[in-house]
């Protein structure tokens, strides 16, 4: 049994811990208070149904794997950048399986908005920084992009083969490392 959880990042610690000891069911209000050490009411101080708990979870979980590195170095090139997105994805299905193919399934119902709401806001986190990293790369030729094929719009290409690549589980970045191969000098 854990420490007595004294604040939400605590808890959603706990929640993330159990998820990779006993899957996404194990994730419910009364669990989560057993595994903490505290009580039920105590959970409820912080998450104030268990959609808020998973959703809150779900987003813990996105952040974990898609942490900003120490190292800025990832950021300053593409080609670095969709190398460590390639490499957290499959830390992400090692350390949280079926995250990526089953997560998003438990937000199809009315009352999981939120958690709709905080992957979105996730994802959009995710090509603001690719686009970030497309504006930023002085490698990348400046005939590259034009009014009708923007960074934006090579972002959002690049992030729908990475989802691709985790629904299919596949973490090899080379693909795309040849695509974004095109467009440097």
């Amino acid at each position: 049994m854990n420490a007595v959880a004294t604040s939400k990042e605590e808890i959603l610690k706990t929640s993330r811990e159990l998820i990779q000891q006993q899957g996404w069911s194990a994730i419910n209000i009364r669990a989560v208070a057993t595994a903490c050490g505290v009580s039920v009411g105590c959970i409820y101080n912080y998450f104030d149904s268990k959609t808020a708990l998973v959703s809150a979870t779900v987003e813990s979980v996105w952040c974990e794997i898609f942490h900003r590195p120490e190292n800025g170095a990832v950021f300053r090139d593409i080609q670095t950048c969709i190398v460590w997105m390639y490499e957290r994805m499959e830390y992400g299905c090692k350390q949280y399986p079926g995250f990526f193919t089953l997560h998003s399934l438990g937000f199809m119902g009315e009352d999981k908005s939120d958690g709709k709401r905080r992957m979105q806001q996730t994802w959009q986190h995710i090509l603001d920084g690719l686009c970030s990293v497309l504006k930023s790369d002085v490698r990348i030729r400046s005939d590259a992009f034009t009014e009708q094929f923007t960074e934006e719009k090579f972002a959002d290409v690049l992030f729908s083969l990475m989802l691709s690549a985790l629904l299919r589980q596949d973490y090899d970045p080379s693909p795309v490392l040849e695509i974004v191969g095109r467009i440097l000098y």
